[in-house]
């Protein structure tokens, strides 16, 4: 992993930093894909039951690196043929979407921590994540208008799913800034805390928590949850009872219940 990514993994919880304070943590070439490659590893990784996203230094991140965005127009330059220009940068595009889709892949729940700002592709980052937190002072834009673009790495998609669809609109073709307070008026997060020391804590205090449920039946509810969001009930009862009749004998289910009767937490293998 590059240096603008810090990975640090302790007691079945993963913290992944996006670490260029000096660029407010701008996401250029090497950091997006880094974070693919990143939750790629750490959904095959046993030992980790849960993850934390956040950002070091005064921002979680500033969006996309301009001069990533620049070098993507650059890039297709070299095709004569307009049609393999646009196919290129077409798969370009994908290739970009695949990065951030990776986090919702990755069977282990992802939680944002977010404070400072959340511009523009940070907003497709953390709508990629199954749980968000903030300071109340955070500052959120969907910037992509501002800069004569379309959203096209998921806030679009991801977000109407999580937030009225009214407020995207309006958030998308204004570009205004929202806080953390709006934020989480319109559901986009679960909770906002004072100043970044509270939502560190607060945080961390939330991924032990679900790293100490057993860790199959955790996979299993994102799996039904990322199913439901895309489907219809029907469809959604149906495939629980398929996973349910494969997973649900497990040795998890037997230590949760012993725990329960012997009023203790339970103790699961990874």
């Amino acid at each position: 992993m590059p240096e603008s990514l810090k990975i640090k993994i302790d007691s079945a919880i993963a913290e992944i930093e996006l670490n260029r304070p000096d660029k407010a943590n701008a996401i250029d070439e090497d950091l997006w894909f880094s974070l693919e490659d990143c939750f790629r590893e750490l959904d095959e990784n046993e030992a980790v039951r849960v993850c934390i996203l956040s950002g070091v230094g005064s921002h979680f991140t500033a969006g996309i690196d301009l001069k990533f965005l620049q070098s993507v127009g650059q890039e297709v330059e070299h095709f004569k043929c307009e049609g393999r220009k646009r196919e290129y940068l077409r798969r370009k595009i994908i290739k970009l979407q695949a990065a951030f889709t990776q986090i919702e892949k990755c069977r282990k729940p992802v939680l944002a921590s977010i404070h400072g700002g959340c511009i523009g592709a940070g907003v497709d980052l953390i709508s990629a994540c199954d749980l968000r937190y903030s300071t109340s002072d955070a500052v959120f834009q969907i910037k992509e208008i501002d800069i004569g673009l379309t959203a096209d790495v998921g806030t679009l998609q991801r977000l109407p799913k999580l937030i009225p669809r009214g407020i995207v609109h309006e958030l998308a073709y204004t570009a205004r800034k929202f806080s953390g307070e709006e934020a989480r008026e319109f559901g986009l997060v679960n909770s906002c805390y004072v100043d970044h020391e509270s939502l560190i804590s607060e945080v961390r205090n939330i991924a032990e928590q679900i790293a100490g449920k057993s860790p199959l039946a955790i996979r299993g509810v994102k799996e039904m949850l990322l199913h439901s969001r895309d489907n219809s009930v029907a469809d959604g009862l149906d495939y629980v009872a398929t996973w349910n009749s494969a997973m649900l004998l497990s040795s998890d289910l037997e230590e949760s219940l012993m725990a329960m009767l012997q009023n203790r937490s339970g103790e699961y293998k990874d």
